[in-house]
């Protein structure tokens, strides 16, 4: 028996057609969910990078190679005034010609001040590494007005890998005339190495990490607190405490002095020597006192 419709000689088996719907309904309900997915993952990715730029954007200039020198020609300290938003892009100073202006390839003699030191200078020092440093001077009291210390500061985005910071200095007054701080608490730093002309050091900061944080050097009141910085950086390495390196430097001396010491054989024992003076006489006196 043969349906109508169906070709002479041909049966269409019972429910071929309606297999063929259910895979290409199958098929395009895949397709559904996989651009739900993607919709899904290019919201998030789009949410994502605009929380990143309304919490904050990342650090800029930490090595402050990016200066441009721009003289201000109405201050009274031409041609060593320069234009601090052009010479410090993206740091806030502060100095008695901050906000505005940062003196460059000069140092203050007095006041509070902050500075950019470049090369071939002949009144300032030159850059601890690269082309540019910032110098930090606390300076003498002054008026009420002015700023306790010089500082520089920025606000920015603390990688999600940092678990410390880094920066290279030459401190005059030693490493308690600099102040670090990251949202508003100071961090302990300490010694790491050291280089020609600087020595590098680093604090931990692993609360921080991932959280846009105001960061301040900040140099004390004080005639000889001058502090040239520069090479800031965010390190996924902790840095070992202070004592913890005590430790390891005094076993390393202990070591060195270990495998230096002059070997000295030993000298024959109280025992050793009656025993040879026995023995030189042809019997052994185990009783013999020396």
């Amino acid at each position: 028996m043969e349906f109508s419709g169906a070709s002479p000689g041909r049966h269409r088996p019972f429910g071929c057609h309606g297999s063929r719907t259910v895979a290409q309904l199958a098929s395009e309900a895949s397709f559904a969910r996989l651009m739900k997915i993607m919709r899904i993952c290019c919201f998030a990715f789009v949410s994502l990078a605009l929380l990143r730029n309304g919490s904050g954007q990342d650090f800029v200039n930490l090595d402050f190679e990016n200066a441009t020198i721009i003289s201000d020609l109405t201050s009274g300290y031409y041609p060593y005034a320069v234009y601090a938003s052009e010479a410090a892009p993206g740091w806030t100073v502060t100095g008695f010609l901050g906000p505005t202006d940062l003196l460059y390839n000069d140092q203050s003699l007095g006041a509070t001040s902050a500075a950019l030191f470049g090369l071939n200078s002949t009144y300032s020092p030159p850059p601890l590494d690269g082309a540019f440093s910032i110098d930090l001077y606390g300076g003498a009291p002054g008026p009420g007005a002015m700023p306790p210390g010089a500082s520089i500061s920025q606000t920015g985005l603390v990688p999600v890998s940092a678990r410390s910071i880094l920066f290279i200095a030459n401190l005059a007054g030693g490493s308690p005339t600099l102040l670090v701080s990251l949202g508003g608490r100071n961090i302990p730093y300490s010694a790491v190495s050291t280089g020609p002309g600087y020595t590098m050091y680093g604090g931990n900061i692993p609360v921080f990490a991932g959280r846009s944080e105001n960061l301040t050097f900040t140099a004390l009141e004080g005639v000889n607190n001058y502090c040239e910085l520069d090479d800031i950086q965010f390190s996924p390495s902790s840095v070992p405490e202070p004592s913890t390196l005590s430790l390891f430097s005094i076993c390393v001396l202990l070591l060195w002095w270990r495998v230096k010491r002059p070997y000295q054989s030993p000298g024959p024992t109280t025992v050793g020597r009656c025993r040879s003076a026995g023995a030189v006489h042809g019997r052994w006196r185990p009783n013999l006192r020396c």
